[in-house]
């Protein structure tokens, strides 16, 4: 080979080794992001019987994980797939004791034709084999499933008839060549039957029919009830086979006795010392017992009782395993007990105490809000002297002084590096820093449990469980509302939970502080009527700054909470909107004695019986609009159609030529006019929305072409602006220019938010949760829908900042705010403003929970973090000095001229 061509070799091999890079510096990574991984609540928890330190759950978020049992960290995580196909069916962990090598396995079973078995190792948890099985009844029937001597049965009932059993090789998923068996149970009847495995038993009139399904023959006995069951049985988990029936023991083992579980308890079958023994939680004057006795001589066990104060529910957790051990013969049995909390928290009780609790419900959130934190007290000293009347003229002028002195000595101390300018990295203490960086995260829960958690630290300050709410429906969740913000001082904030009573169909109310978590005023009301829909007034009370709450019940009546504000509801306008398309529009009289909603009209946006409304996009009631308008090329003025009554409203159907039809309607709820309406056919959902100001974006899947599209259009008014002072509904606003354009993005979207500050003035971004775990920050540049798509002005279109169509919407690494920190199952994200112009704080939650901060038009209010406080000073310092010397000597000099 030549010196040129091993030269050329050279230059090649040199060239394949240089790559682009885009990464952030090691420093940066948590610096301002926090990140909690969940679970979900639980469903299944195994103690490892080898002797690993490690806890063995599956959720039903579709996880599969193992805990340390010393802190309850989770060690790893197997995210299943999503909705329906990664549905845990059934779990079981054993061990393999006919290899050479003893090997444990946890085994899951997820889905539904085809159901997915598969095997994991619990240390690790890698997948070691998986094989899936493909049901021959793919209608909706109940499967269910056990393992019995490393074998996996399949057990369809087929109700009034029989039950076929199939039996396969856990780990190969082979059948074995008797193939499945069929036995006849014309008693069975639907929802009277449980599988308590090995035995299939079902409760009928005043007996107990018990079937062994692995027997060769369906062995098939009965148990006699003490009174005719009106409840269906119940299974009591853990090793040995008994079902409750009415608070009755039932034993499907000769050898058990029968006995009355505790009233409002959980009961539990563990094997501790060769011993089978029922365990039993119920919660006696906020003290949580655990009480035990021997399953076969129904004798106490004092040794294995456990009992400490819980006060966080009124409701027993269930108890998911027990492992109890002794180290010597002369030493006490101790025992660790798994906890599942009514309230979906994982709690570990080890020696009487609890040893550490997660709090799952976390992996569920329903609503999220940020709120300020209270003022520090040299800012309340501050405002006290502002807000004082009292005339005291020398002791205002005192307060004045004292501010000074602390002022001063805080700027001297961030000269001389010993302090800083802003209290962000302050996260002991809950006050309100410079820059409104540091905020409470009020997080309310699927389960009906609030938090209160620091969005710096990421620390859990307070948290209550609203025992007695549950949601409105499956569709409409709890709602978490702002009464009064933290802005009016001394005046702290309140925020109300809103939901039904647990044993009716009526609405209650919990107010509370969100910085302290202190309900307000006994915190919960209830309410005499039902809640159909529910706003905050637009006026707040004179004095206190607290909003009232406009409610309308389910018989369209009207209602203010409290009743004195009754007359500042006068004027306001509801809209509500059901899912099979109707949509309704009421104007609300109120005077001091009365209040009335009248309706003023009426839609319906369905336009079939097959169609419902899947989506609905209000704009954030904080949004402030800083420009009205749009500067063209020829320098004319194209302004938008800034409508604060348009409400986004999207349809699904079917149809019999396009298959599949959404319409997305922007809707006048106040004049209930239509504005424009869309039409994507051969389009289905998931369909996630965002309406800011005049323009809306949404997401959908292309059946057609099989990929996800996003569309997105802007409204204008034209370039005359018909009210550049106050809009109304009602004067016949102007039909709107609608710009419309499509693109397509490869990935799947899960969640939509836009960017929000505090004055508008910066650039807004749409925040993209995709499937793969991360969040992208999507210039609103990109999603312009005035992008040319041909050569025609384009240099026109240029001048304004507009570049050129292209429909893929491009995915950069430097764009996803997460970086390598992505976030499972996105649900929602949510976005606030901060003191700073320049910086949206962002809260995206899932599975887990990941908490930044994104500046759109980067930080162009904020200096560096690493300027140079002391040099500056220095520098200015020596400035000042040198022009005083500076203006001394010229004086000198003009004298000494003088005299020449």
């Amino acid at each position: 080979m030549s010196r040129d061509n091993v030269f050329l070799l050279k230059i090649i091999i040199f060239l394949s080794l240089v790559i682009s890079v885009c990464c952030l510096y090691e420093d940066q990574i948590g610096k301002f992001d926090w990140r909690r991984s969940f679970l979900g609540k639980l469903q299944n928890g195994y103690f490892d019987s080898v002797g690993n330190d490690l806890i063995l759950v599956t959720s039903e978020e579709n996880v599969v994980a193992g805990l340390s049992a010393k802190s309850g960290e989770i060690l790893w995580r197997q995210v299943l797939e999503r909705n329906q196909r990664g549905d845990i069916k059934h779990a079981a962990f054993y061990t393999d004791t006919q290899s050479q090598v003893p090997q444990t396995t946890l085994l899951t079973v997820s889905g539904h034709t085809p159901a997915l078995v598969r095997g994991w190792n619990p240390t690790t948890g890698v997948l070691l084999w998986e094989w899936s099985l493909t049901s021959h009844y793919p209608e909706s029937r109940e499967d269910l499933w056990f393992t019995d001597n490393l074998m996996l049965y399949h057990v369809i009932p087929f109700w009034g008839s029989h039950i076929e059993v199939t039996q396969y090789y856990a780990s190969t998923g082979q059948q074995l060549k008797t193939g499945s068996s069929k036995i006849s149970a014309a008693w069975m009847k639907e929802g009277r039957c449980v599988l308590a495995a090995p035995f299939f038993a079902c409760a009928i009139e005043n007996q107990v029919i018990v079937m062994n399904l692995i027997s060769d023959n369906g062995q098939l006995f009965t148990k006699p009830l003490t009174k005719v069951s009106p409840e269906a049985p119940q299974v009591i988990p853990g090793l040995k086979a008994a079902i409750v029936v009415n608070g009755e023991i039932i034993p499907l083992d000769e050898h058990i006795y029968s006995g009355k579980i505790v009233s409002e308890s959980k009961a539990f079958v563990a094997q501790i010392e060769n011993k089978q023994v029922l365990m039993q939680s119920c919660i006696q004057d906020k003290v949580l017992k655990i009480s035990a006795n021997d399953l076969f001589t129904g004798e106490s066990r004092s040794d294995l009782e456990v009992s400490f104060p819980f006060a966080e529910s009124a409701q027993a957790p269930s108890i998911k395993d027990i492992k109890c051990r002794r180290k010597t013969e002369t030493q006490p049995i101790t025992c660790r007990i798994l906890l599942d909390g009514a309230d979906e928290a994982v709690i570990l009780v080890q020696q009487g105490k609890v040893k550490w609790t997660r709090e799952e419900s976390l992996a569920h959130i329903v609503a999220v809000e940020m709120v300020d934190l209270p003022l520090s007290d040299d800012e309340g000293a501050i405002e006290d002297e502002f807000n004082s009347k009292d005339g005291d003229f020398f002791g205002a002028i005192a307060r004045r002084l004292t501010s000074q002195v602390h002022q001063m000595k805080n700027i001297f101390l961030t000269v001389l590096g010993l302090g800083s300018m802003s209290t962000s990295s302050n996260v002991d203490h809950l006050v309100r820093d410079s820059f409104g960086l540091h905020k409470m995260i009020v997080i309310l829960t699927n389960s009906g449990k609030l938090f209160g958690i620091d969005n710096i630290s990421g620390r859990t300050h307070w948290m209550k469980y609203l025992q007695e709410m549950v949601h409105f429906t499956e569709d409409q969740s709890m709602k978490l509302v702002i009464q009064r913000t933290a802005k009016h001082f001394p005046h702290p904030a309140q925020y109300a939970v809103v939901g039904k009573q647990k044993d009716s169909n009526k609405g209650i109310i919990y107010q509370f502080n969100p910085v302290t978590g202190e309900p307000i005023q006994g915190g919960i009301i209830r309410l005499s009527h039902g809640i159909q829909q529910m706003t905050v007034l637009n006026e707040a009370e004179s004095g206190n700054f607290l909003k009232a709450l406009l409610i309308l019940d389910e018989n369209n009546r009207a209602h203010v909470l409290p009743d004195s504000e009754q007359i500042k509801a006068n004027g306001m306008f509801l809209f509500t909107v059901r899912n099979e398309g109707d949509i309704f529009g009421y104007y609300i009289h109120a005077t001091k004695k009365e209040i009335e909603a009248k309706m003023m009209w009426k839609l319906n946006l369905a336009g079939g019986s097959n169609s419902k409304v899947i989506q609905v996009a209000v704009k954030n009631p904080s949004e402030h609009v800083h420009s009205q308008g749009r500067v063209l090329s020829d320098r004319s003025v194209l302004y938008k159609y800034v409508n604060p009554n348009l409400v986004a409203i999207a349809t699904f159907g079917l149809d019999a030529i396009h298959k599949y039809v959404i319409n997305v309607h922007l809707v006048d709820v106040v004049s209930g006019s239509i504005v424009t309406t869309l039409t994507h056919r051969r389009a289905k959902g998931p369909l996630h929305m965002v309406h800011s100001e005049n323009w809306l974006v949404y997401s959908y899947y292309n059946e057609k072409v099989r990929r996800t599209e996003i569309t997105t259009i802007e409204l204008y008014e034209g370039k005359i602006q018909a009210n550049s002072t106050v809009w109304s509904s009602l004067n016949s606003p102007p039909v709107p220019l609608v710009e419309r354009q499509s693109y397509i993005i490869p990935a799947n979207v899960l969640s939509m938010k836009e960017t929000i500050t505090e004055k508008g003035i910066t650039n807004k971004d749409v925040l993209i949760g995709l499937s793969t775990g991360a969040i992208v920050e999507m210039p609103w540049a990109l999603l312009d829908p005035r992008r040319p798509v041909t050569m025609i002005g384009q240099n026109q279109v240029r001048e304004e900042g507009v570049i050129p169509y292209i429909p893929e919407l491009p995915l950069p690494s430097e764009n996803v705010i997460n970086y390598n920190q992505s976030i499972s199952q996105i649900r929602g994200i949510y976005t606030a403003p901060s003191g700073l112009e320049s910086t949206c704080l962002v809260i995206v939650h899932g599975l887990d929970i990941f908490v930044t901060r994104v500046a759109p038009s980067k930080t162009f209010d904020l200096l560096k973090e690493d300027f140079d406080y002391f040099l500056i000073s220095i520098v200015l310092l020596a400035l000042t000095v040198a022009s005083y010397v500076v203006k001394h000597l010229a004086s000198r000099k003009a004298i000494k001229q003088a005299w020449k």
